[in-house]
């Protein structure tokens, strides 16, 4: 049976009951609008944890002038049934009130990694996810936490932070899933008319294309990054942002690909931001 919590004394006395009966915590954190690449992250929580935990937090500290807070899909009847589905011990909901109280007053910066890519474009975005997660870590306290690899820069950032602020979760990366027609699965995906969901499968094929170049053998990284690009500019109702050709761990641009690189782009379609990207690892020379 799934519990629902919104306050955080909830969380902490559900989790110290789980941790006296011995058991493995594992932390899924969303700002719901379930897909497909939630319940993966679920289903390998499931997996490797006794008791899991889901939250539900649509983060105001995330989002930017003129972005979607408002609008953001928080169809909260529709997650709890997923995680009923899918197992989850506890759900956490809580509201803006609990999570930033009156007076609150820190922010987790992570420097370098959060200047480019995305972050160039969303000032101040990857601080709120790096005080959210911060905050997640110390309520819930798991043994481990799941995150997608299509957020790339969000999984390098959280890493970082981890790491330098001795914080104990182990960071858990999951592959990207997409949709059957091959899109990157996303809650902003339902923003999409079926027109504008069209023209944004342009981003997974032009990704596609690289990936192959990659495997016939292209280690020319600014070759990599125009081919991508001009697919995508070729596309009619497509505003490309960037297109990143770097190191996964470090995100540093690279000039020569080697056993290891992250291709990622940035795009708008329509009003709707989408981000996607392919992950090679163990490349030959």
């Amino acid at each position: 049976m799934t519990a629902l919590a919104g306050r955080k004394r909830e969380v902490r006395a559900a989790v110290l009951e789980a941790r006296q009966r011995g058991e493995r915590v594992g932390l899924v954190p969303t700002m719901g609008a379930l897909h497909a690449g939630h319940v993966s992250l679920i289903r390998t929580a499931r997996e490797e944890n006794a008791f899991v935990v889901v939250s539900i937090f649509v983060n105001p500290t995330q989002f930017g002038p003129g972005e979607d807070f408002e609008r953001y899909p928080r169809p909260l009847g529709d997650d709890l049934e997923i995680c009923r589905q899918e197992g989850v011990d506890l759900v956490f909901a809580p509201t803006p009130e609990e999570m930033y109280p009156e007076g609150f007053a820190t922010t987790v910066h992570v420097a370098g990694l959060t200047a480019k890519m995305c972050g160039a474009a969303r000032r101040g975005h990857f601080d709120g996810v790096a005080t959210v997660v911060a905050k997640l870590f110390g309520i819930v306290a798991p043994d481990a936490a799941y995150f997608g690899e299509k957020d790339a820069q969000q999984l390098a950032v959280i890493r970082r932070m981890a790491a330098d602020l001795d914080l104990a979760p182990e960071i858990r990366a999951c592959p990207l899933v997409r949709d059957a027609d091959g899109l990157a699965t996303s809650s902003r995906n339902r923003y999409l008319a079926p027109e504008e969901r069209a023209r944004a499968l342009v981003l997974s094929r032009a990704l596609a294309e690289a990936r192959q170049a990659l495997a016939d053998g292209e280690r020319d990284a600014s070759r990599l990054a125009r081919s991508v690009r001009r697919r995508i500019e070729e596309a009619d109702g497509v505003a490309l942002e960037y297109v990143a050709v770097a190191d996964p761990d470090t995100l540093e641009d690279i000039q020569r690909v080697g056993r290891q690189v992250l291709v990622a782009v940035a795009a708008t379609v329509g009003a709707t931001r989408l981000i996607d990207n392919i992950l090679v690892r163990n490349l030959g020379s």
